[in-house]
């Protein structure tokens, strides 16, 4: 039950955002333009750890817009409409799995755009997707869960940007930890505790949202 319910509001997200193709658009020219910027910026300086630092930099910022939107956007008819024919778990859950997929193709296309402009930097590329799969879902999870909690307020983005700086600095730190391994000589299983670490994180993560939303939600 619960399953067929994720699987119809994800359906149902991906298929509202095809019909809102405004807001992806406008993430997807924020960065590229970020991207160009950059480019312009440090092209003639850039570095494995000035590549590093800009690439999470724009990716973080990019979650946040991205994500944002996940509660703010349901007006208040519609979440009574979804609290009467759906649990909150598949609520929030399936909230994490499309932000999750919408983050995993962000951030593909970030890293695409970014080779081609700021130069090839990456060594280890099954050690750097494997950080950007994990840090697109630890995105996801933990910033969904913030946009519930900012969606309750008046001030919905001010809020959702002061909650999501110290939440998602720990995984940002092991992100750019391991993708600085990545830039180098790093291999997958000489940097497994940073991964595992990952994994971690995004597992509390997404138990506390399971267990927390509904009383959330109540409200």
């Amino acid at each position: 039950m619960l399953l067929s319910e994720i699987k119809f509001l994800v359906l149902k997200d991906i298929k509202l955002e095809f019909k809102q193709r405004y807001a992806i658009n406008g993430i997807l020219l924020y960065v590229v333009s970020t991207i160009f910027v950059s480019y312009l910026s440090f092209a003639k300086i850039i570095d494995p750890a000035t590549w590093n630092s800009l690439f999470w930099i724009i990716m973080l910022f990019a979650a946040v817009n991205a994500v944002s939107k996940s509660f703010v956007q349901e007006s208040t008819s519609r979440q009574l409409y979804y609290y009467t024919l759906t649990s909150p778990q598949a609520i929030i859950l399936s909230k994490m799995i499309y932000n999750f997929v919408l983050m995993g193709v962000l951030s593909l296309l970030c890293l695409l755009v970014f080779t081609a402009l700021m130069g090839e930097f990456v060594v280890n590329y099954p050690l750097f997707i494997s950080a950007l799969l994990l840090g697109s879902f630890g995105f996801a999870s933990s910033l969904t869960m913030i946009s519930a909690i900012a969606s309750r307020t008046n001030n919905n983005f001010a809020l959702m940007a002061i909650l999501s700086f110290p939440v998602v600095m720990p995984l940002l730190l092991i992100l750019m930890k391991v993708s600085a391994a990545a830039l180098s000589v790093g291999t997958v299983s000489g940097n497994m505790k940073f991964l595992a670490a990952l994994f971690m994180l995004n597992a509390i993560v997404v138990a506390m949202s399971y267990i927390l939303f509904p009383y959330l939600w109540r409200d």
